[in-house]
């Protein structure tokens, strides 16, 4: 073969990858995939989104211009998996503050409850406790239940006083919203674990689908 020959040979192979190249460009512009085209409209009260369950993989390819690959749609819903795992991940650490959360809360509820009972009961209320210090070490402190006052703390270092009926307003209104927020967290939880799943499944069927559509192809070609 002459250098003119294969020089003409190496330019026709060099622009064949560059169409090809080219091609699977416009592909992945053209066919990008939208969240709203891979989700329902039915989100969950808080919008979460649904993932949709593909039915019919052939029609739902064609269903973009131009046609969908394989590829393509395991790309957009690995895409979606993995946004929901993070997500997953986000809901589970906030339900584990929230499990820590609301015993305290109880806690501290049920001690105001007391002090105010003991006020009632007894004029000259005294109760003899043991306070924390440090991890490992208490000691004792004496507390006049008549005092009629608790300090709590609201967070990043900051404590404010309370008469008792003000202290039990704002702890039971802090529980019941905590409880329905970690009952709303559980929900979502639960949903986002099956949209996982949702996402999975439709991976594996495009894969499948995939196998099954070149095989045939393979098996045309042949005959």
């Amino acid at each position: 073969m002459s250098n003119e020959e294969n020089d003409s040979k190496q330019l026709s192979v060099a622009l064949s990858d560059k169409d090809k190249a080219e091609e699977l460009r416009k592909e992945a512009v053209s066919s990008n995939i939208s969240l709203d085209a891979i989700t329902t409209n039915k989100p969950n009260e808080r919008g979460i989104p649904e993932v949709l369950f593909i039915e019919d993989i052939g029609k739902f390819a064609e269903s973009f211009t131009p046609a969908a690959s394989a590829e393509i749609l395991i790309g957009a819903f690995s895409d979606l998996f993995s946004k929901f795992k993070a997500y997953e991940t986000n809901l589970s650490s906030k339900k584990q503050t929230y499990e820590q959360k609301i015993p305290e809360i109880e806690k501290s509820l049920s001690l105001v409850k007391y002090l105010k009972k003991k006020s009632l009961d007894d004029e000259n209320s005294t109760i003899v406790t043991r306070y924390n210090l440090h991890d490992t070490i208490y000691a004792k402190a004496q507390i006049d239940c008549n005092v009629g006052l608790v300090n709590l703390w609201l967070g990043a270092n900051v404590m404010l006083e309370y008469t008792y009926d003000e202290a039990i307003d704002l702890l039971s209104s802090k529980m019941e919203t905590a409880k329905q927020e970690l009952n709303e967290i559980i929900n979502d939880l639960g949903f986002t674990r099956n949209q996982i799943i949702t996402a999975e499944v439709n991976i594996s069927r495009i894969y499948n689908w995939d196998v099954r559509v070149k095989r045939s192809n393979k098996s045309l070609q042949a005959t």
